[in-house]
């Protein structure tokens, strides 16, 4: 499978350096407007580099696009109406109606499109995935200090949208109603914002996200029918906690448990089930309408926002 990476900035270096160790993959090329990122990286895997991004078409099966959300559309058009499948790092695109476009230009030509909401494939979050039954209530902190990156977008389409989407795969369903505040602190961008996020089925999840705090915090609680699940992003450790029926007349007895996941990098398992999807031309689990609901619930909470400040 013949494989090409666009953008190769902090991000998109670990795309090539992944492709190039995969069996049975060959990383034919990278592209950058950055001539001197480009040949950096080729030199480093052994592949061509290019600073125009359409010269792979020809060339290649699949793309990653790691670049910057506004160019999204405009990279990725040319490569969907070619038919080669694409990995496209999150949000899926800065507006629900260019998302929109990139989905539907997907599904008229049968491409795989996987969008890189990179927390699904935490080892955690899959283990937390696979347990919960009828989550009713999930709270979701996403705390960090301040980076120079991806500031050119608020702190909704870095880091909430990860928790936007993860709550939404947990609940499987709609989202009925948002309320949502936030502040911008060091940029002209909101940096703090918290979400409060209710469901058609009654489920409310409660979402604050933050890349102006002192230390990295990243947890989700998840509280179902008698049970209770607590993950630790970064450690990947998840504790369950459920109520025991016990005998007649007696209360429910807690039985706590602290399961050891076994780590993985979620960017390996992610580009591997990229590959599997596009080899077996099967959906990804993080596909182009799963990126869009994500965008289109994102940009309610903006929406929310910016009326509060109002």
């Amino acid at each position: 499978m013949r494989v090409g990476v666009i953008g190769v900035g902090y991000l998109g270096r670990f795309h090539a350096r992944i492709y190039a160790d995969m069996p049975d993959v060959e990383l034919i090329g990278v592209a950058d407007i950055d001539a001197q990122a480009a040949q950096s990286v080729a030199q480093a895997h052994g592949c061509a580099a290019y600073t125009n991004a359409t010269e792979l078409i020809d060339k290649v099966d699949a793309v990653s696009i790691v670049v910057p959300t506004f160019a999204h559309l405009a990279v990725a058009r040319p490569f969907l109406e070619r038919g080669i499948h694409t990995l496209l790092e999150k949000p899926i695109a800065p507006t629900y109606e260019e998302a929109l476009k990139l989905v539907e230009l997907a599904e008229r030509d049968g491409v795989i499109l996987q969008i890189g909401h990179l927390e699904r494939f935490n080892a955690g979050v899959m283990a937390l995935a696979e347990r919960v039954q009828n989550a009713r209530f999930i709270e979701v902190h996403r705390l960090g200090p301040f980076v120079d990156r991806a500031t050119d977008v608020d702190v909704v389409t870095d880091l909430m949208i990860h928790d936007i989407d993860i709550a939404m795969s947990l609940v499987k369903a709609k989202i009925e109603d948002v309320a949502a505040v936030g502040i911008p602190v060091l940029t002209r961008h909101v940096d703090i914002a918290n979400a409060r996020l209710v469901f058609e089925n009654g489920a409310v999840a409660n979402v604050t996200a933050s890349r102006v705090s002192n230390k990295k915090f990243r947890r989700i609680r998840v509280f179902g029918q008698n049970s209770y699940y607590g993950l630790n992003y970064i450690d990947q450790q998840l504790e369950v906690v459920q109520a025991k029926p016990a005998g007649e007349g007696e209360r429910p007895q807690i039985v706590s448990e602290q399961l050891e996941i076994q780590p993985r990098p979620p960017l390996d398992v992610e580009l591997e089930h990229f590959v599997h999807s596009v080899r077996g031309q099967r959906p990804p689990l993080v596909d182009g309408r799963v990126g869009l609901e994500a965008i289109r619930v994102a940009e309610l909470v903006r929406e929310k926002i910016a009326a509060s400040q109002s």
